[in-house]
């Protein structure tokens, strides 16, 4: 090989490089998702992706086919609260659900003339349209509860539909379940607590609370709901489990039990606190299991700062999630298999 030769080969060697480094970019992510995600919720239909997360005073949609790169997507307005009124103020936990061939966006609010937990309630609105990103969404008022509350889920076992959330209850925030007549109304006479704050780890921040309820099929005949532990400001904020046979009737208190320790807590090595508020997806081949969920990037003791991640999950082999430890933001992470490149 000749100098000239050498010369552009080494011409061609440098101009490949950045198209090398895109392709190994491409096949990784690092977390977070959004900077700004606290209460992640995720849901797929299809091959597209529908991600939303508390804002505050309003509720929005990212629609994405490739949900490790959400931020690139643009965020769509949906609602926005109106100026008075019982669903006026403090808008969380927004939750999207496709029932019945419509969609249904489920939220936490407030009165913003009388807010705090005693007049905070889970309310619901209605959209026909193919995609939840477009259309009209109809407000179909406050789900009717047994008590104020919030972070209300929907899942549906064996041709049932429930409903889930954490109920103020005294000075605690416990887990209830009802089922449901249609979309937006509850057997309210049939709602029954299935756990309330029994372990240290679920009093943390001077609170009493379990909150964040999402509904988990297992792949040996169990059912798992898991929550959200402790105060949203509490730094060992982590989540929890409970555990029913599929045949139990989910209605009864006795048919859940509760594990002893957190299912997923803290990282102090990976500088990951306050995990939670989590949902769950597959992968866009339906092959691997995915947790998204909040958490923060230092021990702060606020609810301020909490950023959106997602991290694969695997089965133990008597069945039950095994979630391992929260990633650090700074490790690269395969995107979900099947996701287009």
């Amino acid at each position: 090989m000749n100098i000239r030769q050498r010369f552009l080969f080494i011409v061609a060697l440098l101009i490949s490089l950045p198209f090398v480094s895109g392709a190994q970019t491409a096949a990784t992510f690092t977390n977070p998702l959004l900077a700004n995600g606290p209460d992640p919720w995720v849901i797929r239909r299809g091959d597209t992706y529908y991600y939303t997360n508390t804002m505050g005073n309003r509720l929005v949609l990212w629609k994405t086919k490739d949900l490790s790169q959400v931020r690139e997507a643009k965020p769509v307005t949906v609602w926005t609260p109106p100026a008075t009124g019982p669903n006026s103020y403090e808008i969380w936990a927004p939750e999207l659900h496709f029932l019945d061939g419509k969609w249904y966006l489920y939220y936490t609010a407030t009165d913003k003339a009388n807010f705090g937990d005693k007049t905070r309630y889970v309310f619901v609105l209605e959209n026909a349209s193919a995609d939840p990103t477009t259309g009209t969404w109809t407000d179909r008022g406050k789900v009717n509860t047994k008590y104020s509350g919030l972070d209300g889920s929907v899942f549906e076992h064996k041709g049932k539909r429930y409903f889930v959330y954490s109920a103020y209850v005294g000075p605690q925030s416990v887990l209830a379940i009802a089922p449901m007549q249609n979309p937006w109304t509850l057997q309210a006479d049939k709602e029954v607590t299935i756990a309330t704050p029994t372990f240290e780890w679920e009093k943390g921040g001077g609170r009493q609370i379990l909150e964040g309820p999402e509904f988990l099929p297992g792949k040996k005949g169990q059912l798992f709901l898991v929550y959200s532990a402790s105060a949203c400001w509490d730094d060992n904020y982590s989540l929890g489990m409970l555990t029913a046979d599929q045949n139990a009737d989910l209605l009864q208190a006795s048919s859940w039990k509760k594990a002893p320790q957190p299912v997923f807590k803290k990282s102090e090595a990976n500088s990951v606190y306050g995990p939670g508020h989590n949902s769950f997806t597959k992968s866009p081949d339906g092959k691997q299991d995915w947790i998204v969920y909040h958490a923060k990037d230092a021990a702060t003791g606020k609810c301020e700062q909490r950023s959106s991640r997602m991290q694969p999950f695997t089965w133990n082999t008597d069945g039950t999630p095994n979630f391992g430890e929260p990633i650090s933001i700074k490790k690269p992470l395969p995107r979900p298999s099947g996701t287009p490149r």
